[in-house]
């Protein structure tokens, strides 16, 4: 690891950044035949990384995007979602789904999530469904698959457009099957700190055709279509994935299970240490999980600890060079979202969830002695907290 690695948060030089790519000679190699190329806007790398993407996924089709943020939004307008619409989804985790709500015209709507596993309840989405209702967003939190089978019977039994939210899990896996496989639109990020980490870009998969070719109309910025007055009926978000990020996407893809083992093998690490520790759970993992692969290391506070205890411990550790996080704002409870009626106490167990999760840094570059040290200060800094011994 770079000794000079700095934050994303402050720029600061950091001894444990958060995150650290996993990059090989390979792909830059495969960054530097671009550079040496005549094509840096979208092109035949993105085409080739789209279809090794849905090889990969097992749908039909990938659409390759300039972020997962803008995907999200592309799937849902090119569903015909907007005004009046409202659209179920989670208010934990990736805070960019409820902006690509707002951005449609739509109303998000909020519900609570399972306790343990931090995905959208099933049960708490079913009574969110009025007769405006027109899709439900849930998410692979920190990489823990959702309860997919309940939640696509749930968006069945209703006619409901289902988003897969796999911006944090590529390669778990429920028993049902692998995730990107439920939703009738699965979303994939390559943003830090990913798995696949090329700074920028995104992925959807879908196994129907006039969803995908409506996906990208909208995702185009090609120069074909340029001189044309007809190449399109609908004005396009201009967000296709350039070839410098497809080729490291590419690159990384093809060894996709060399770099997950690797990161398995720290959270090995990291559940070793944490084993003893009173008062503070490692990351839960549902039964009905087969695999998870973890986004980043979130570990849960007790009962006992409020948010100001936790936010002490987040110090402590940044006195220490670790470059830890809380790893979730409740999104109900942010600006945007106030203005639209939502409080506190709208959803329970979300901010009892978010007041108490820690994200811990999680990449192959880890050694078993900084795990060690992170896991002994997180330790100190709990006591130093003042909460006491916390138990569930």
């Amino acid at each position: 690891m770079n000794a000079e690695v700095v934050s994303i948060a402050t720029g600061e030089p950091l001894q444990i950044p958060l995150c650290d790519p996993d990059l090989s000679q390979a792909d830059l190699d495969a960054v530097e035949a671009v550079l040496r190329g005549d094509r840096l806007g979208e092109g035949p790398v993105a085409e080739r990384l789209e279809r090794a993407f849905a090889t990969y996924t097992g749908r039909a089709v990938a659409v390759a995007v300039s972020s997962a943020a803008i995907g999200l939004l592309i799937a849902l307008t090119a569903r015909g979602i907007g005004p009046g619409d409202e659209v179920i989804l989670s208010a934990h985790g990736f805070r960019e789904l409820g902006h690509a709500v707002l951005r449609t015209g739509a109303r998000p709507v909020f519900a609570d999530i399972d306790y343990w596993s931090g995905t959208l309840a099933p049960g708490k989405a079913a009574e969110k469904i009025t007769s405006a209702t027109r899709a439900i967003i849930a998410g692979n939190t920190a990489g823990h698959p959702a309860d997919w089978p309940a939640l696509r019977a749930l968006a069945d039994a209703h006619g409901l457009f289902l988003v897969e939210d796999s911006s944090e899990a590529i390669g778990s896996r429920h028993k049902a099957g692998p995730v990107g496989g439920f939703g009738d639109v699965a979303v994939f990020d390559f943003a830090q700190p990913g798995v696949i980490c090329c700074g920028e870009g995104g992925m959807l998969v879908t196994d129907d055709a006039a969803l995908a070719m409506a996906l990208r109309r909208l995702a185009a910025r090609g120069l074909a279509g340029r001189a044309s007055v007809s190449a399109t009926t609908q004005a396009p978000f201009g967000a296709a994935m350039g070839e410098l990020v497809a080729a490291l996407a590419l690159s990384q893809l093809s060894r996709i299970d060399v770099l997950l083992e690797r990161r398995r093998g720290v959270q090995a690490m990291y559940d070793g240490f944490m084993q003893s520790f009173e008062g503070i759970k490692p990351p839960y993992i549902s039964p009905d999980v087969e695999d998870v692969h973890w986004f980043l290391y979130v570990v849960h506070l007790g009962t006992r600890f409020t948010r100001s205890a936790r936010d002490a411990i987040l110090e402590d550790l940044a006195t220490e060079a670790i470059e830890a996080h809380a790893y979730s704002s409740p999104l109900h409870l942010q600006r945007a979202y106030r203005d639209l009626g939502w409080k506190k106490g709208d959803l329970f167990v979300t901010e009892k969830v978010s007041d108490r999760a820690i994200a811990l840094p999680f990449h192959a570059h880890l050694t078993p002695e900084q795990v060690a040290f992170m896991v002994a200060r997180l330790k100190d800094a709990s006591i130093n907290s003042g909460a006491g011994a916390a138990i569930y």
